[in-house]
């Protein structure tokens, strides 16, 4: 049978595997991990499609390091498995470039972590073959129920499909959504070590997939997700299971009240810090659609219930001319650069504020892509806060002139901690993915696929702008609502399910696609607050609204 892979044209046999379409290739592939058919993704296990066009995927590829993300958690779950058989295992979220894991029943200490890390390096080095199986549901259930795994059990439960894929591993056989490399010695970079009170698996170096990725202490990250957890122990849910019993039960409604209040809460004590550090600028940063426009009219009110009447200064008043920004070596114009803005004039402008003073700021017209020839005057009252948000507000250089003693800022970010189940984890960036589609669709009239085309330079942006500052934050805010999901799948899964498999963005809707199946929907929106987080993405948000 004829194919093209990478391009070049091959000739296989019926039976024949990717991984042997691979060493057809003239010059090869280094680090394939899978391959991409149409649009899905495939193991190199897989069988040869005739007429197919495929590529392969490395590390250097999102759905690559997905592939290996979930072989080398396989991994580590075989080794747990050996060492300590029963014991439970929760793969919690990503950290930098790595997962935390919890075993909950254990106390986590380096020789735990050493023994681990050597019999995941056994694993590895015995190249053992990773199997994929096509099971009923009803086989599933039975081994998930035998073996004890009440969670696979639950989950399975709002699965509508009758067979689905397991992998084994020595004998090991659990469930995860996404293709996994062919055997274990294709995930020999990794580095494990313990964090917190759990464990941190270190991924390969995006930018060096060789050599794992640098450590790097994230101690205020780390207590934001501490405090999710506590904060899912409150409400009293662990996985998608839990939310979808409370949909199916109609007890939805005073999860969300509960869930909401306890948002409510952490915004007046963010209020607090701010007022008790006597800082008079309030500056708020974080990623894509993380809802930062609803959090700092929401913290604005706190304050002013404690008498303080804060202004917003706008960084769009202070952009530069397009045509005086420096251009990239291929000659693009990246508008999320710091230089985009007129720092100095910026920095002037504070200073002058907060002795007093008056200044005349500028207007930006974003469709000439120039300053306005007229400015405004603005002034505050001493002692009156100044808040700016937007993608650079945690950068030193924004505010350098402005003495420290004077700042305050707040890094804010959906850190989604509700997975389907104790090992398959909803990745934030996916949770953020479809708060920025069902907005974009809703209030810009922008289909799917062109948010999906603009979602990598998105994330570009945010590791050279975001990231790097989020550990100066005096204060992290987690914008996730535990219950969210099962609202946003009734805007975006329609939507998702509209991508063919002929768009280049077919696979990351069907990765979207692929979790919100296990998830129930939910028609209980008008119990969501008008100010709340969510309302920033679905509508009915109050601070959009014209006064009567």
């Amino acid at each position: 049978m004829y194919l093209k892979l990478n391009g070049v044209e091959l000739n296989c046999a019926a039976g024949e595997r990717w991984s042997d379409a691979l060493a057809k290739l003239p010059e090869g592939v280094e680090g394939a991990l899978g391959v991409v058919v149409r649009g899905s993704t495939k193991s190199l296990n897989d069988e040869v499609e005739e007429y197919a066009q495929a590529r392969t995927l490395t590390y250097a590829d999102e759905e690559g390091r997905r592939i290996y993300e979930r072989s080398i958690q396989f991994v580590f779950l075989t080794a747990a498995h050996r060492l300590y058989p029963g014991e439970r295992v929760r793969i919690r979220h990503s950290f930098a470039q790595g997962l935390y894991i919890d075993l909950p029943n254990l106390r986590v200490k380096e020789p735990i972590v050493r023994r681990l890390a050597e019999e995941m390096r056994a694993i590895v080095d015995a190249d053992l073959p990773v199997e994929k199986l096509s099971v009923s549901t009803e086989d599933a259930q039975e081994y998930f129920a035998r073996t004890g795994q009440t969670d696979r059990l639950r989950i399975l439960g709002y699965r509508r499909f009758k067979h689905f894929t397991l992998y084994r591993i020595d004998g090991l056989e659990d469930y995860f959504y996404g293709e996994m490399v062919p055997s274990t010695g294709m995930t020999d970079v990794f580095e494990l070590r313990a964090y917190g009170e759990g464990i941190l698996l270190q991924m390969p170096d995006v930018k060096n997939p060789a050599k794992p990725a640098k450590f790097v202490d994230l101690p205020h990250l780390l207590h934001t997700y501490t405090e999710a957890a506590e904060w899912h122990a409150i409400l009293n849910v662990e996985n998608a299971a839990d939310l979808n019993d409370m949909v199916v039960n109609r007890k939805l409604r005073e999860f969300i009240r509960v869930n909401e209040a306890l948002q409510e809460r952490k915004i007046e004590r963010i209020a607090d810090q701010f007022i008790a550090s006597g800082a008079l600028l309030l500056l708020i940063a974080g990623p894509s659609s993380s809802g930062k426009t609803t959090f700092s009219h929401r913290l604005s009110i706190a304050l002013r219930t404690q008498g303080l009447r804060p202004v917003k200064v706008s960084l769009d008043d202070y952009y530069l001319d397009r045509d005086s920004i420096p251009r990239e070596p291929d000659g693009s114009v990246d508008l999320e650069r710091i230089e985009t803005l007129d720092v100095e004039l910026l920095c002037d402008h504070l200073l002058r504020l907060l002795r007093g003073e008056s200044v005349e700021v500028p207007e930006f017209d974003f469709k000439s892509g120039k300053r306005m020839p007229h400015t405004h005057t603005f002034r505050v009252e001493p002692a009156q806060p100044i808040i700016i948000e937007g993608i650079h507000g945690l950068n030193p250089r924004l505010t350098a002139t402005v003495p420290e003693s004077l700042k305050f800022r707040v890094y804010i970010s959906p850190l989604t901690m509700l997975n389907l189940d104790d090992h398959n984890r909803i990745r934030t960036t996916d949770a953020r993915l479809l708060r920025r589609i069902v907005r974009d669709n809703l209030f810009r009239g922008t289909k799917p696929e062109d948010t999906m085309a603009m979602w990598a330079s998105v994330r570009r942006g945010e590791e050279n702008y975001i990231f790097p500052f989020q550990e100066k934050a005096d204060a992290m805010f987690n914008s996730a609502l535990t219950y969210e999901l099962c609202i946003m799948k009734k805007y975006a899964y329609p939507q998702l399910l509209s991508v063919t498999p002929e768009s280049p963005h077919y696979t990351m809707a069907r990765r979207l696609v692929k979790f919100l199946n296990y998830i129930q929907t939910a028609d209980v929106e008008d119990e969501i607050p008008v100010n709340s987080i969510l309302r920033e993405f679905i509508g009915g948000c109050c601070f959009y609204k014209d006064e009567d």
